[in-house]
């Protein structure tokens, strides 16, 4: 019988975007693990670890060789029957660690219908045909653009900065404002304007683009006056002139630098976290997170990016929702159903619950701070995957007991009760992982 705890061997994706050697969490945490082929380079960027059954980049079992994907099949008890049922005998989440040195492609992932449109439409750029609702934890200090600004805010730039009124054009941006301050209540008609300026940023010519980039970036290498916010804008005038000097540094002339206008600014400090719906817009800009998403790699593009770009697609998608940034962020609770030791409670160890509106997954940070600080978990009707993140110390499933320290990632099957226990040097040494889980069956209160 499968032993329902293994170690995985996880692939790191070279992207761009990502940070330099061992500058990234991703590449640091898989070169913790042994892997043919794979050491670090200080001049290669390294974006992404998946852990998961994802064919794109599926995990090993580190003992064996075999995908994590063949376990599963051939042993559908490690996954639950519920789960196993219902999402196909795989994995129905994709656990990430991405590492930002620049900013991502603005971006938004289709809901269910529209990527099952997608993928039989043109699979090459739409691999899959399932939806890709996401959760962002942030390991380090993160930044990121996140749904878009409340009305007010949008209006107040197409006012005050010249350069993103002249891309979108004087009569549809005063159109804008006119009608979301006679109507601030009638969120179908505001929610038709947005659609209608944003679009004219996107399909702006290039010619034009370009006249207003040099425009925005004088404006913002002068610490201009139009950005500053007035009291409006969460975003300060200074914050706003550095991101597009630094993006413009990146990207050069991009629709992205006026996209910013719209969008939320964010910033998340370790263990802050958003999670973001299908067909919501977002781009991260730099910092290592944790992410957890549906299983899918679908991703219509539109600015920041060489890749592929589906502007029609994305503008088209999009759920317009409108709303401060305080309201993106996800507040974590208490993890119900963990039992802590006496030196974890008399350290103010702690297992936080982030707990999405959605089957696909939930996450499970767990922070045991001094030695022999221990968490057990109670069995999940569901399968696991945990990484640490920083720190060492024991996992153990019933009588099998491993080690874990940074980048280790185990599979835990479903119902094993699995515990975790801190091993450190000093009292102020912090044992940090992430668990990803689903459980289709809610057969506890709050699960």
């Amino acid at each position: 019988m499968q032993v329902p705890l293994i170690r995985l061997q996880c692939g790191a994706n070279s992207y761009d975007w990502g940070k330099k050697g061992s500058d990234s969490a991703a590449a640091r945490f898989a070169a913790a693990t042994p892997s043919d082929g794979f050491t670090i380079q200080d001049d290669k960027p390294y974006a992404e670890l998946w852990m998961g059954t994802h064919p794109s980049n599926p995990s090993k079992d580190l003992t064996t060789g075999r995908t994590l994907l063949d376990l599963v099949q051939d042993n559908q008890a490690l996954l639950a029957s519920s789960v196993a049922s219902k999402y196909e005998n795989k994995l129905p989440f994709l656990f990430k660690i991405l590492s930002i040195g620049k900013a991502l492609s603005i971006q938004a992932h289709p809901n269910k219908k529209l990527a099952e449109k997608l993928h039989a439409r043109d699979p090459k750029n739409y691999p899959d045909d399932n939806h890709k609702p996401e959760m962002a934890i942030a390991i380090t200090p993160f930044e990121g653009f996140c749904g878009f600004r409340p009305l007010a805010e949008i209006s107040h730039f197409l006012e005050n900065v010249p350069a993103l009124r002249q891309l979108v054009g004087d009569d549809k941006a005063q159109s804008f404002i006119d009608t979301v301050k006679a109507n601030p209540d009638d969120k179908t008609q505001n929610k038709k304007a947005l659609q209608t300026v944003f679009d004219a940023v996107l399909s702006a010519s290039e010619d034009d683009l370009a006249k207003a980039t040099s425009s925005l970036v004088e404006a913002a290498s002068s610490q201009g006056a139009e950005f500053a916010a007035g009291g409006v804008s969460s975003t300060s005038g200074s914050v706003l002139s550095e991101l597009v000097t630094r993006l413009h540094g990146h990207f050069g002339s991009d629709y992205g630098l006026f996209v910013l206008f719209f969008l939320n600014f964010i910033k998340l400090s370790p263990g802050e976290a958003l999670f973001l719906q299908a067909d919501d817009i977002h781009a991260y800009v730099s910092g290592d997170i944790v992410e957890c998403m549906a299983s899918s790699d679908n991703v219509v593009r539109a600015g920041f990016t060489p890749k592929f770009k589906d502007v029609d697609t994305l503008v088209g998608m999009l759920t317009y929702n409108y709303a401060p940034i305080e309201e993106q962020k996800m507040e974590p609770v208490d993890y119900p159903y963990v039992t802590l030791n006496r030196a974890a409670y008399s350290s103010g160890s702690e297992a936080k619950l982030y707990d999405p509106p959605i089957e696909e997954f939930s996450v499970v940070r767990t922070v045991l701070r001094g030695n022999g600080s221990k968490a057990t978990f109670d069995p999940l009707d569901g399968p696991s995957i945990i990484i640490c993140t920083g720190g060492k110390g024991k996992i153990s499933v019933g009588p099998t007991v491993k080690e874990i320290k940074e980048g280790y990632v185990y599979f835990v099957g479903a119902t094993a009760e699995c515990v975790l226990e801190s091993e450190a040097d000093g009292d102020e040494d912090e044992f940090v992982t992430f668990k990803a889980y689903c459980e289709v069956e809610e057969t506890r209160n709050g699960a």
